[in-house]
């Protein structure tokens, strides 16, 4: 029996009145969620308020629940937003590094793609599937050690890392902070070697005036929570040079042949061809809709989260401006330390939104990462050590095909030495100004504790 609710009210109405409730819970959590005066201060977290709620309920309503329009629309901003041609949103940045590096060895490249055992360059610090993918596709990872400081490879590394058989550079833009990616994409343009950034801790940081993902024929953007945006999870895949628009949509996309958007509505296609074509040895006419042209995944997301996304998009700016608010507080805080850490550094020509702060502890410093980090986590104050640090010590790719080019010691120092503190929007100045005390309380207790050593040590040289 229907309620005389739906009998006196259209759908539309019931979705207003829905959306209204929505916004009031939304409110309602934030209130009863403040938090006491020692909550724990992450690394970095969701920011959100109730229109990105709106937006998934709105789009759960509908249940439109596959990539379909709100993906195209998210696509279409991301890619103005950079300043790409084009934008493929895929179901994390993992799987965005996984698409590009992949395409690289598309057949649809003809002579130009790369093939078994062909080198690419990489850093040694870096993400695991920002290396992953290399090894995935038969190629060998060709290792360059980093700057400290900056935690990017340096020009001079990448140019005695080449050699005939290197085919690609892939590097990261470590924690937002920009490389020297001008000079990188020049001598890229000049070994005529393909060049893939991964932005997932970048999105919004610049190098001159053109924003990181636009200087390599391919750029990488993560979603995840932690991230500059978020989407829950999510990924994408800025493309620079045209030739990889095709490759990369069908990649992410069971590696079919055919490029209709979702809500195609034309009998033959796109294309207008869809019963017309010839391909491989398949028959003449073979439904376009099922061709394909490249050994590809199913690696899209869901429609839900792209309408997440979008929303996060419009707040981008404010949390931009949040971050580098937070970075150099921090900043002007650590610099009274420079005795004790290698603090960060960026590029004249950068123009970083940083990930998170980094800190490298100096060999004379007196107290170890190990220390300095435990005693943050123990005052709720969440840390990470730079991913992967040195990746070829990790047991995953200890016996990996690869060739090292130089030594290791800047990415063996930051596997020993170096962690990452929270920037992210959610930090508030409460936040920071129990950072830097936090810091003082561990220094003050260190000094305490060599000063009670020494008149130990005083006391019994007298006895």
């Amino acid at each position: 029996m229907e309620s005389s609710v739906s009998n006196e009210l259209t759908a539309q109405e019931l979705e207003l009145q829905i959306l209204e409730l929505v916004k009031l819970h939304h409110l309602a959590v934030k209130k009863e969620s403040l938090k006491s005066d020692n909550y724990k201060i992450h690394y970095a977290g969701r920011c959100y308020d109730e229109n990105e709620v709106v937006a998934a309920v709105k789009n759960l309503l509908k249940f439109t629940l596959t990539y379909g329009k709100q993906g195209l629309a998210f696509e279409r901003e991301l890619a103005r937003f950079v300043g790409v041609p084009n934008s493929f949103v895929v179901n994390s940045g993992s799987s965005a590094n996984l698409v590009a590096i992949s395409s690289l060895c598309s057949n649809q490249l003809c002579d130009e793609a790369l093939s078994y055992g062909d080198e690419v360059i990489v850093p040694a610090a870096s993400f695991p599937t920002t290396v992953a993918p290399i090894i995935q596709n038969g190629l060998i990872p060709v290792f360059v050690d980093s700057m400290l400081g900056f935690y990017n490879p340096s020009i001079e590394s990448i140019k005695r890392a080449y050699s005939p058989k290197t085919r690609a550079v892939v590097f990261a833009h470590t924690l937002g902070n920009p490389a020297q990616i001008d000079q990188i994409k020049n001598f890229c343009i000049e070994k005529n070697l393909f060049l893939i950034e991964d932005c997932c801790d970048a999105l919004g940081s610049k190098f001159g005036e053109a924003r990181l993902g636009t200087f390599g024929d391919l750029a990488t953007f993560s979603f995840y929570p932690a991230h500059h945006i978020t989407m829950g999870e999510g990924g994408a895949v800025a493309v620079s040079n045209p030739k990889f628009a095709k490759i990369v949509d069908s990649l992410r996309s069971w590696g079919k042949d055919c490029w209709c958007v979702p809500g195609e509505t034309h009998c033959q296609g796109a294309c207008r061809r869809r019963f017309g074509m010839k391909f491989g040895e398949l028959p003449l006419g073979y439904d376009h809709k099922y061709v394909y042209t490249n050994i590809g995944y199913n690696l899209k997301p869901l429609d839900l989260q792209c309408a997440i996304g979008l929303e996060q998009l419009k707040k981008l700016s404010m949390f931009i401006e949040k971050r580098k608010y937070n970075f150099n507080f921090l900043y002007d805080f650590f610099k009274n330390y420079q005795d004790l850490f290698i603090l960060p550094q960026s590029l004249p020509l950068a123009d970083p939104c940083w990930f998170a702060f980094p800190l490298t502890i100096k060999s004379s410093a007196g107290f170890t990462r190990l220390e300095l980090t435990k005693y943050f986590e123990e005052n709720n104050i969440e840390t990470r050590v730079l991913f992967a640090g040195n990746i070829i010590r990790q047991p995953a790719f200890m016996n990996i095909k690869c060739r090292i080019s130089e030594r290791l010691d800047n990415s063996d120092k930051i596997m020993h030495d170096s962690f990452f503190i929270g920037v992210y929007p959610g930090l508030t100045q409460n936040c920071l100004d129990r950072i830097t005390k936090t810091f003082k309380d561990f220094l003050n207790q260190k000094i305490s504790k060599k000063i009670f050593l020494k008149k130990l040590g005083d006391s019994c040289e007298a006895e």
